[in-house]
C-alpha cells in the first residue's frame, strides 16, 4: 500500500514478521520511503503491548508515517503475546522482553532498506522500554527519544510511591493489564489460528499484581530495568521528555543530571500524552520536528544543532486557579545549561519562622479518606483528570504557610520536606502538598510527596518506628516549575492519610511534628537568569493525516465522582478512565472497551479500604466476534493483602475460557 503525506511525500506500509531465537515471531508494521531498497535510511522502533492493529493505531497514524515521509523506517512492532505477535506476555519489562528488543533491532539493522543504524523512541511503556534496551547497548541503537517513563521502576512507577504502595494505580494498572494480556489476535492477520493463540493466553494468563504485591521493597526485581541503577550503562543519546501533570517528570531531571552519553531534555504542561497532539494542557509544540533533529544528527549524521539548545527546556507555569482541567497553562519556556543549575538555589522555609506554625507541637492524624481530591495518577487530557481545589483536603490536613508574599518567587526543580516527628504506631504514612493559596483561598496544587515511615532508611529495608521515639525524616516532593505570585500564600500540608493514591496501612496513626526542628526548601530559580539569553521557541505540531476512525457515543457516566455516606462514614469514589471507547477502524475492525475504577473506605477505619477494576472489551468484524470481562479487587487484612481476579471470555457468543484467581500476599512494609 503507498500514499502521500500531507507533506507530499510518498510512503510505502508493510506487514512482516520477525523471528525470534525460540521461533516465537512478533507481528510488525513499517512505514518506509518507497525506493529505500535502492537508497537505505536508518529505522526507528516504537515496541509495545497496545496493540498497533486497534488500541495505538490513531496515534501511530500521526508520526510513523510522517517520519517515512521526512526519510526514515518507521516501524511498530506488538510485544511477543500482545497484538498478533506470538506467545505470551507474563510481566512488563522481563528478560525475554528486552532480549526480544535487541533481536528486532538487529534484524532491522540488517534489512537491505535499512543503513544498520538504529533510533528507538515511545511513550510510557515504550519510552520505558527503550531507556532499558538503550543500557543494554545493542550495537545498532545510536540515539532514543523516551517520553513520560522512568529510570526507576520501584519509586516512580505506578506500584509504589516513597516505599508506600500507589493504591490508585497500582490495582487500576494491574487490572487494565489483565484485560489488556487477555485480547485474543486478529484473524484477518493470524488466521484460522488465532482461536488457539488467544487460548494459549488465555491458559498463561496471571495478574501481574500478584507479583508487584510480592515485592513490597526495592529489591533485584525492580531493580532489573531500573536503569538508575547504572546510569553509565547507556551510550546512545537520550532526549528524554516529561510533563508537569505527568508523575514520571522527575525522570528528565535525573537523566540530564547523570547521564554520561549526549543527552537534552524538555519538560512542558503536559498530561501523560505525546506533547504534539494537542490534549490538554497544552500549549502543544512541534515535537515530530523537533525529534527529527535528534534522529538527523544521531542517525544521519547532519548537524542539526540539536546539542546548541540548553541541556534542560522546561515551561515555567504561571499561577492559575485550581482546576480539573486547563485548555492551556500560561507560562514561558526557559533553559537551563546545567543540571543542578547554578541558577537554582534552596531556599528553606522553617515551620517555627517563615511558615508561621508557632513553637508549640503540630499533630497530624488525618481521616481516611483524606486524598479524595488527588486527581488522576495519570493524566491523559480529560475533563476530570486534575486535583480540585484543595481546601477540601487542606481542611483535613495540618498546614502551615509563608505570609503573603511580597516577590515572585520561580521554583524549578524538586522540593524536599524535613519534618522532625514522633509516631506512636510502628506503620504509618506522612503525605506532604504544596500548594499556591491566592488571597480569596483558594487553594491549587503545586507538588506532593509521600513517605511510608517504614522505609525511611532506604526503600530496599524495613524499619519499624520505634513508638514514641523522635526522627528526623525527609519527604521528597515530584519536581515542578511553578511560579508563585505576590500576594499569595505558600501552604505546606501535612497528612497520615492519602488514600486512593496511598494503600493505608493497618493501624490509625498520630504524628506529633517539631516546628523547630521542620522545614521545607525549595528550589529558588534566579529572576535574572534568563537576562541576554535568546527566547526558546518550538514550531507548532505537524502530524500525518489522521486515520478516518468512527468513533460511537461515549460513556454517559461523569468522568469523576465522589459519594459520602454521612452517617456510615464512608466515601467512595467513582472513576471512568476513558482510554478511548468504541471505535471502528478502515479495515472494518469494531472495537468497543468500557472501564470503571472504584474506591471506598470509611473515614475512621483504614481495613475497610478497597478499590475494584472492571473491564469489558468486543472486537467485531464481519463473522468475527470476542469479547473479555475481567475484574480485579484489592482489599487488605492487617497483615495480608487480598487480591481477587476473574476473566471471561466468549467467542461468537459461546464462552472460551473462564479464569478465577484470589491470593493472600503478606504486608511485610506497606
Amino acid at each position: 500500500m503507498r500514499y502521500r503525506t500531507s507533506f507530499e511525500r510518498e510512503v510505502a506500509v508493510r506487514e512482516c514478521w520477525i523471528p525470534m531465537h525460540d521461533g516465537v515471531r512478533l507481528h510488525a508494521r513499517i512505514w518506509c520511503p518507497p525506493d529505500a531498497e535502492a537508497s537505505p535510511v536508518p529505522a526507528l522502533l516504537e515496541y509495545l503491548p497496545y496493540r498497533k492493529g486497534d488500541w495505538t493505531a490513531p496515534r501511530d497514524a500521526q508520526r510513523h508515517p510522517w517520519y517515512a515521509g521526512h526519510g526514515y523506517a518507521s516501524v511498530r512492532v506488538d510485544l511477543r503475546g500482545s497484538g498478533n505477535s506470538e506467545g505470551v506476555m507474563l510481566d512488563e519489562y522481563t528478560q525475554v522482553e528486552l532480549d526480544d528488543a535487541i533481536a528486532v533491532i538487529h534484524w532491522l539493522a540488517s534489512r537491505p532498506w535499512c543503513t544498520g543504524k538504529v533510533g528507538m523512541f515511545g511513550i510510557s511503556w515504550g519510552g520505558f522500554n527503550a531507556l532499558q534496551v538503550a543500557a543494554l547497548r545493542p550495537e545498532p541503537l545510536r540515539a532514543i527519544v523516551t517520553v513520560c517513563s522512568s529510570d526507576d521502576r520501584y519509586d516512580n512507577d505506578v506500584h509504589y510511591t516513597g516505599g508506600a504502595v500507589l493504591g490508585v494505580d497500582m490495582l487500576a494498572w494491574a487490572g487494565t493489564m489483565l484485560a489488556f494480556t487477555v485480547r485474543p489476535p486478529d484473524p484477518a492477520v493470524v488466521g484460522d489460528r488465532w482461536l488457539d493463540m488467544w487460548r494459549e493466553r488465555l491458559d498463561a494468563a496471571e495478574p501481574f499484581l500478584h507479583t508487584w504485591l510480592a515485592h513490597q521493597q526495592r529489591d533485584g526485581y525492580w531493580r532489573h530495568g531500573s536503569v538508575c541503577e547504572d546510569y553509565s550503562a547507556v551510550r546512545a543519546a537520550v532526549l528524554a521528555v516529561g510533563g508537569w501533570a505527568d508523575p514520571y517528570r522527575d525522570t528528565v531531571f535525573r537523566l540530564a543530571e547523570h547521564l554520561s552519553a549526549p543527552v537534552r531534555g524538555i519538560v512542558g504542561p503536559w498530561s501523560h500524552q505525546y506533547p504534539d497532539r494537542g490534549l490538554p494542557p497544552g500549549p502543544a509544540i512541534g515535537f515530530l520536528q523537533e525529534t527529527l533533529r535528534w534522529w538527523d544528527r544521531w542517525l544521519k549524521g547532519i548537524d542539526t544543532g540539536v546539542l546548541d539548545e540548553p541541556l534542560l527546556r522546561t515551561w515555567m507555569q504561571e499561577p492559575v486557579a485550581p482546576s480539573t482541567h486547563y485548555a492551556e497553562r500560561p507560562g514561558r519556556w526557559v533553559g537551563e545549561d546545567r543540571w543542578p543549575s547554578p541558577s537554582v538555589a534552596s531556599r528553606r522555609y522553617r515551620f517555627d519562622a517563615e511558615l508561621a506554625a508557632g513553637p508549640g507541637p503540630l499533630l497530624v492524624a488525618s481521616p481516611q479518606h483524606t486524598g479524595i481530591d488527588a486527581g488522576r495518577f495519570f493524566p491523559f487530557g480529560n475533563r476530570a483528570d486534575l486535583p480540585p481545589d484543595q481546601r477540601d483536603e487542606d481542611g483535613r490536613s495540618v498546614c502551615v504557610h509563608s505570609p503573603p508574599l511580597t516577590e515572585r518567587v520561580e521554583v524549578l526543580g524538586r522540593p524536599t520536606v524535613n519534618i522532625r516527628l514522633r509516631c506512636d504506631v510502628e506503620r504509618a504514612t506522612v503525605t506532604a502538598r504544596l500548594c499556591d493559596v491566592a488571597p480569596d483561598g483558594s487553594s491549587t496544587l503545586v507538588s506532593r510527596g509521600v513517605l511510608n515511615l517504614m522505609s525511611r532508611r532506604g526503600r530496599d529495608r524495613i524499619v519499624p518506628w520505634v513508638p514514641g521515639e523522635t526522627e528526623t525524616v525527609t519527604v521528597d516532593l515530584t519536581s515542578v516549575g511553578y511560579a508563585f505570585p505576590p500576594g499569595h500564600r505558600i501552604r505546606l500540608a501535612l497528612s497520615t492519610a492519602y488514600f486512593p493514591w496511598v494503600w493505608p496501612h493497618s493501624a490509625v496513626a498520630t504524628l506529633e511534628v517539631d516546628p523547630g526542628g521542620s522545614a521545607l526548601t525549595l528550589p529558588v530559580r534566579d529572576a535574572a537568569a534568563d537576562a541576554g539569553r535568546p527566547p526558546i521557541t518550538f514550531e507548532e505540531p505537524e502530524q500525518a493525516p489522521p486515520m478516518r476512525v468512527r468513533t460511537r457515543g461515549g460513556s454517559s457516566r461523569p468522568e469523576r465522582t465522589v459519594r459520602r455516606d454521612v452517617a456510615g462514614g464512608e466515601w467512595v469514589l467513582e472513576v471512568d478512565p476513558r482510554y478511548g471507547g468504541s471505535r471502528t477502524f478502515p479495515d472494518g475492525l469494531s472495537y468497543a472497551e468500557d472501564a470503571t475504577e472504584t474506591y471506598r473506605i470509611r473515614e475512621a477505619d483504614p481495613l475497610s479500604a478497597m478499590a475494584t477494576s472492571q473491564w469489558t472489551i468486543e472486537l467485531r468484524r464481519p463473522g468475527w466476534h470476542a469479547e473479555i470481562r475481567a475484574s480485579t479487587q484489592l482489599t487488605a487484612t492487617a497483615s495480608e493483602f487480598v487480591v481477587g481476579a476473574a476473566v471471561d471470555t466468549r467467542a461468537g457468543g459461546e464462552a472460551v475460557v473462564s479464569r478465577r484467581w484470589q491470593r493472600r500476599i503478606p504486608r511485610t512494609s506497606a
